[in-house]
């Protein structure tokens, strides 16, 4: 008896020491991801469904398909993942304007329209909305495409008197230029299409968006061109509608592990973005 009993305590320990060492790390890539509280999950979810709002307008936030019509990017891939890890069914619900998304967020609950969604992080948005740390970023990523015959080759030669520059209503590139310019003014459009639309029929100076989008537009104004620089980088970040602080604190948890874990990395790869952008640093 005295032996078993010796030999018990070796074995405890060794099964305690075991356990310690396959025990996952917070940080690691082994860590389990994080686990929703009833309470988040019915902020996150409050009709039953994850409600994404996918913005298709900008292809590094989300796109569509033109011959199936399903919707795709790095915005649907995190929302499922998100919805998954919730262990809620989801639902795509695109938007071609950010200016109605945005609008959108003051219709709260299950009444609302969507639960998260995916935009530029500005703090000019934070009224309306929740954001979690970036996800994704680009340095020098927002810019200007200067019609064909434009002398201007820089932000200095962009920002003068009289001169127009056209962005989105709304849009990060409108909130930024309408902050970041001294003398030319913003031309506000409804959506994208109208806006590079004022620079082409000679109604503004240039046309502002990220990179990716201004060089695809390029390509249907031949002797249009980015200019040299640019007026801001890029982060988007995962967005709730106020009020919504357990479900809020469960996304900036997702997002953590997401970008830890290469979940984030692997959106952006499947995507196509990897020239372009990069998974944001910890903040």
């Amino acid at each position: 008896m005295r032996k078993a009993a010796a030999v018990f305590p070796i074995f405890f320990a060794i099964a305690v020491i075991a356990g310690c060492a396959q025990a996952p790390q917070p940080g690691s890539k082994t860590a389990l991801p994080p686990q929703i509280s009833p309470e988040a999950r019915a902020q996150l979810a409050p009709s039953g469904t994850l409600r994404v709002a996918v913005l298709t307008s900008n292809p590094v936030i989300g796109a569509k398909s033109s011959a199936t019509g399903e919707l795709a990017g790095t915005t649907v891939e995190l929302g499922r993942a998100l919805a998954a890890n919730a262990g809620v069914p989801v639902r795509m619900i695109e938007y071609t304007a950010v200016n109605k998304l945005v609008e959108d967020a003051a219709v709260t609950g299950s009444d609302g329209v969507w639960d998260v969604t995916v935009v530029a992080f500005d703090p000019a948005r934070r009224n309306v909305l929740e954001f979690a740390p970036a996800h994704i970023a680009a340095d020098g990523f927002l810019t200007v495409l200067v019609p064909p015959g434009s002398a201007a080759r820089s932000m200095a030669d962009i920002d003068r008197a009289g001169m127009r520059v056209a962005a989105v209503r709304s849009a990060a590139t409108a909130i930024i230029l309408e902050r970041t310019l001294k003398h030319a003014t913003v031309a506000q459009a409804e959506n994208e299409n109208a806006a590079f639309a004022l620079m082409k029929e000679g109604k503004a100076d240039g046309y502002a968006q990220n990179r990716f989008m201004l060089r695809a537009r390029a390509e249907t104004l031949p002797g249009s061109r980015i200019i040299d620089d640019s007026f801001a980088g890029l982060r988007l970040a995962f967005a709730l509608p106020k009020a919504r602080p357990a479900a809020s604190r469960f996304v900036v948890a997702f997002i953590a592990d997401a970008k830890a874990s290469g979940v984030v990395q692997k959106a952006i790869d499947a995507a196509g973005m990897a020239g372009d952008v990069k998974v944001a640093p910890a903040e």
